[in-house]
């Protein structure tokens, strides 16, 4: 089956949106104000939800072997996303540099480093540009069980989560696989475009229907729980399975994936979250998931030229 199955569109989440500010008027709207407004309303939402439909949604990748296909969500432009997380990066190396913290083994350092060289070279399954992005590798010297790659290719590793957790080569390509496929998709984009749209649903809403302020937190409270969580759980699924094909064509067994995930669920012992409202599946879902597409990617890991 299409794994594409598996995922809300996101016009269909603009269409949820729009079918919770409706119920959002039938709780609160019995005043006059409310009754007078609501064509007013009905126009300038369906607008909004016909304008991003019909503006805002595309695909950042190819689908690759396993088939992620969802169209998503862009109105934000690349251009400002680059410059955010360009800032938020400079930020964040500036900061260890300082402290004494950045890059301070070598050896484990060039580990990663040519790690990720390995998995860069992949890349092209799904764009065909990222090759040459300017792609940079750091070490923060941190207990911190923590790793994320900036838009654009920066990647970043808190070395807590490899010595805490005794990490091998194999179950760190699937962190920095997992991490990459978030920039390749463009994840952060998206959840920007996603708030400016969600937001702007809700403002709308506010502003016609006089809801008060209390009113409006609920709104946003709901929004956030109903429509914007649950598409970071899809986007989490999604780096999952685009890690999972870019570790195996790197030639790192993917089963490794697996054992990284046990290891992480122990370390997090009994307090890891319930999943509705968590941006990160449960463990034990993320591993079903996993050792379900186990089949269609080992080909791909028996076939690597690093093996």
């Amino acid at each position: 089956a299409n794994l594409s199955r598996l995922f809300f569109s996101d016009f269909a989440i603009m269409r949820l949106t729009f079918l919770f500010l409706l119920v959002l008027f039938a709780v609160f709207g019995d005043n006059d104000k409310m009754k007078i407004s609501k064509k007013l309303m009905m126009s300038s939402l369906a607008a909004s939800v016909i304008a991003v439909g019909a503006t805002g949604c595309s695909t950042t990748t190819d689908t690759g072997a396993i088939g992620v296909d969802r169209n998503q969500l862009l109105v934000v432009s690349d251009q400002q996303v680059q410059q955010l997380s360009n800032q938020a990066f400079q930020q964040e190396i500036a900061a260890a540099r300082a402290k004494g913290l950045l890059d301070t083994n070598p050896a484990q350092l060039a580990r990663l480093q040519k790690m990720s060289q390995r998995l860069i070279a992949q890349t092209g399954a799904y764009r065909s540009d990222a090759r040459q992005w300017p792609w940079e590798v750091h070490v923060i010297k941190s207990n911190e069980l923590n790793a994320h790659v900036f838009p654009g290719g920066k990647i970043v590793f808190y070395s807590g989560i490899i010595d805490r957790l005794s990490l091998t080569d194999a179950e760190i390509a699937a962190i920095m696989g997992h991490e990459m496929a978030h920039a390749l998709r463009e994840h952060t984009r998206e959840r920007l475009s996603r708030e400016v749209a969600t937001q702007t649903g809700i403002g709308i809403a506010a502003s016609v229907l006089g809801l008060s302020q209390g009113q409006a937190q609920l709104a946003g409270l709901a929004g956030d729980l109903g429509i914007s969580r649950p598409n970071s759980r899809t986007q989490e699924t999604e780096a999952d399975l685009m890690g999972l094909e870019l570790m195996a064509r790197a030639g790192y067994d993917p089963n490794a994936a697996v054992s990284l995930w046990r290891k992480m669920q122990s370390a997090g012992g009994r307090g890891e979250p319930p999943q509705f409202l968590s941006t990160h599946p449960v463990s034990s879902t993320r591993i079903a998931t996993i050792q379900s597409l186990l089949p269609r990617v080992m080909p791909l890991y028996q076939q690597s030229r690093y093996r």
